[in-house]
């Protein structure tokens, strides 16, 4: 699923393939855009042992305060090749009261990258594992969990999103998330199978 994902009043506009050239508003970045290489690789079976050493290290900073940790984006979904990053969703009481959980996190050394009304998401400083943080009930939440459930359980849908995933990389992007803003109409696709509408902020990190 991966856009890098300061608070604004509305959600972001979404680019379709045909828009991934126009300027994606970046104001949510911290520390600015930044332009690399979309590599794909097939699956690495290690890949849940390296979500679960982060997993409890993230669960022994947070405390209680870790309502739910899971792990989603393509490296969640085994055969489905994906980028060599580790996403991790957790879910916490409110993502908006940062005391509660930001220090804590940037001690076990994660670095704070996106800062956006409802959701927040750190990094490693390798840039291989994308902590992503939403406010328990937040529609993101089911989302990402019903895009990564789908994927897993219908070959018809992760074969569609690969395939489209490896046309998509061959191009040349400016940023990142122009290349998780045009692989939309085929995440709105995978959900339409499980009767998911979501709203198009809800669609946005984790690709």
């Amino acid at each position: 699923m991966l856009r890098d994902g300061d608070h604004r009043s509305r959600p972001r506009k979404m680019k379709h393939m045909a828009d991934a050239d126009q300027p994606i508003d970046h104001s949510f970045l911290i520390g600015g855009p930044e332009r690399r290489e979309i590599i794909l690789v097939s699956y690495d079976p290690n890949w849940p042992a390296h979500f679960d050493a982060h997993r409890q290290r993230i669960e022994t900073a947070l405390g209680a305060a870790a309502r739910r940790v899971e792990h989603v984006g393509s490296t969640a979904v085994p055969g489905l090749l994906a980028k060599p990053i580790i996403d991790v969703l957790v879910v916490i009481a409110d993502v908006e009261d940062e005391a509660a959980y930001l220090p804590s996190l940037e001690a076990a050394g994660y670095l704070l990258r996106v800062r956006e009304r409802g959701h927040r998401m750190l990094r490693t400083p390798d840039l291989g594992v994308h902590i992503h943080l939403w406010s328990d009930g937040a529609p993101a939440v089911e989302t990402h969990l019903a895009f990564r459930d789908q994927l897993r359980a219908s070959s018809q849908d992760r074969d569609r999103y690969a395939a489209t995933k490896r046309e998509l990389a061959t191009r040349d992007w400016p940023t990142m998330n122009h290349y998780a803003d045009a692989k939309t109409d085929v995440i709105r696709q995978v959900l339409n199978h499980v009767g998911a509408h979501p709203r198009p902020s809800s669609l946005d990190p984790c690709r």
